[in-house]
């Protein structure tokens, strides 16, 4: 059995820690293979009945990727309406992007349709095919890291409108679109708690006990 010792656990500590929900992106190129590595690393993830239930969409195409920019600044258009006062001025701060920056563009689905695994486990929980690629994302993402590469996440987006832009199977279910590139700076904070949005709460406030 291999075995980890104390500075091995260390380490990976510091890797969940410092890990970064990446906007702002320096305009150096991937390494050759860079996103397939990445690729690999996540589909070493658990999956519901060994489902391995996520698809991944490299977006190289210039168009496909402006159609998708164009989408997130409708969507954000759309969220910002919907807060006001402070609260708006505050989100129409925030960087929520680097789709316009980022080398690496990267779309996460999630194939509801697919007989891997023959149903196992999701009978009485379908949800678990999303869980599953979730897990895969964040896989990824502390890969990602390990290799001083960043990733942001971009939610704020039409399902629809992304599927039809990258043109998949309609059993897929959109999971996440990927920005991926290094990033501009390097901090153990979320910038969302940086910007005054948000703060992180001790695991103390999401515990409890029976």
């Amino acid at each position: 059995m291999v075995e980890f010792d104390d500075t091995f656990r260390q380490h990976l500590r510091e890797l969940f820690v410092w890990r970064r929900d990446v906007r702002r992106f320096r305009s150096d190129p991937l390494p050759e293979g860079a996103i397939d590595r990445l690729i690999e690393t996540a589909c070493l993830s658990p999956s519901v009945g060994l489902s391995q239930p996520w698809r991944f969409v490299v977006v190289n195409d210039a168009t496909r990727r402006r159609a998708v920019a164009d989408d997130f600044k409708a969507c954000n258009t759309d969220a910002l309406n919907c807060y006001s006062g402070e609260r708006a001025a505050r989100y129409a701060t925030l960087k929520l992007s680097g789709l316009e920056q980022a080398p690496g563009h990267l779309a996460v689905f999630a194939d509801k349709a697919s007989d891997i695994g023959h149903g196992l486990g999701r009978a009485t929980m379908p949800e678990t095919t999303e869980y599953s690629v979730v897990a895969a994302i964040t896989a990824m993402w502390l890969a990602a890291r390990a290799e001083s590469i960043g990733i942001g996440w971009v939610s704020i987006l039409n399902p629809d409108r992304i599927h039809a832009i990258l043109d998949v199977p309609e059993t897929w279910k959109f999971i996440a679109y990927l920005c991926v590139g290094y990033p501009e700076a390097e901090c153990d904070q979320p910038e969302l708690e940086q910007a005054k949005w948000e703060h992180r709460r001790g695991a103390e406030e999401f515990t409890l006990l029976r």
